[in-house]
């Protein structure tokens, strides 16, 4: 008898413990479906579900992959090339170039996307589809980064790993002018960026890009200061301009042929750069992506901008 009354006890337990389990559960869902925050385009969004969760744009995913949030994505854009992981999600198109068909075939809870995401009538159409749509402010610079992280840790509650990937990025922008301030140069190096998709494709940074914030970030100087943004590369320009370093996004470079095919390129042969072959290829999205990597992103560049600093490196 007493061994029945035990068993019934230890039912009713179990029981009560499922019940408050419920309870929680029941509970943390009502407190998350009130949260309701305010994107980038000045728009309110409320969040009722992020478990199956779709990024646009490869800052966006980086950051969803290192605050472990990786389980609650169901697809990402095609410019989603880090880490290895996401090659095995699904694509819904380049995050410029979007149909809402694409992504919404998906039946996605949530949408992050950078402010580079559109069209916007694409972008309307999945508003207008009642799908959660929550653009992350960007900013290409260290602030700016650390905003993105925050923002998308606020909406999945990972605020403590974001803490952790803040400290980290400071302490690598900090190694990286110790980088810098040991080369000792007499001036600082004047890099000339030129974005290249083909020999047909040829641009170059002025100031206010994130390739201009990059070089700034690593201690040398934009060798084109006259204008902002892009312009189309001219065998004047690059003459006036004597960049002691040309700095291409590594893709690029291979679509002219390498290293080599800068000889048919106009007026960058006539460089110093040039002469004295200091040319740089760096990884798309870890040079002018503006990652949690960013830290990392300006050490790399620092060291491949000042060579003499190459051993300090490698002794740390």
């Amino acid at each position: 008898m007493a061994d029945i009354v035990w068993r019934k006890e230890e039912r009713l337990k179990r029981k009560g413990i499922f019940l408050l389990f419920s309870l929680f559960s029941f509970l943390f869902s009502l407190s998350f479906a009130q949260l309701t925050l305010t994107d980038a385009a000045g728009t309110e969004v409320t969040i009722t579900d992020t478990s199956k969760t779709i990024t646009l744009g490869g800052d966006i995913t980086e950051i969803m992959y290192a605050l472990g949030l990786e389980e609650n994505l169901v697809a990402v854009d095609t410019s989603s090339l880090y880490p290895a992981e996401t090659e095995v999600l699904p694509k819904v198109g380049y995050v410029r170039d979007l149909s809402a068909e694409g992504v919404l075939s998906l039946a996605p809870s949530l949408i992050v996307a950078t402010g580079d995401a559109g069209p916007p009538e694409v972008l309307q159409q999945l508003r207008d589809a009642k799908v959660p749509l929550f653009i992350v402010p960007t900013e290409d610079s260290v602030d700016g980064v650390k905003t993105k992280i925050d923002t998308v840790a606020s909406i999945f509650g990972a605020e403590d790993r974001a803490e952790d990937l803040k400290r980290q990025i400071d302490l690598d922008i900090a190694e990286a002018s110790l980088y810098a301030d040991a080369a000792q140069a007499k001036a600082k190096p004047k890099v000339l960026f030129i974005y290249a998709r083909g020999a047909g494709t040829l641009l170059v940074s002025g100031t206010g890009t994130s390739a201009d914030a990059m070089i700034n970030l690593a201690g040398a100087a934009n060798a084109v200061t006259e204008f902002a943004d892009y312009k189309p590369l001219t065998a004047e320009a690059a003459v006036t301009a004597a960049p002691d370093v040309l700095l291409f996004l590594a893709r690029g470079l291979e679509s002219l042929g390498g290293v080599e095919g800068i000889a048919a390129l106009p007026g960058l042969p006539l460089t110093p750069a040039y002469e004295n072959g200091c040319v740089v290829a760096m990884d798309d999205l870890y040079l002018l992506g503006f990652t949690p990597r960013v830290g990392q992103a300006v050490k790399d560049l620092t060291i491949a901008l000042y060579p003499d600093v190459a051993d300090i490196a490698e002794s740390d």
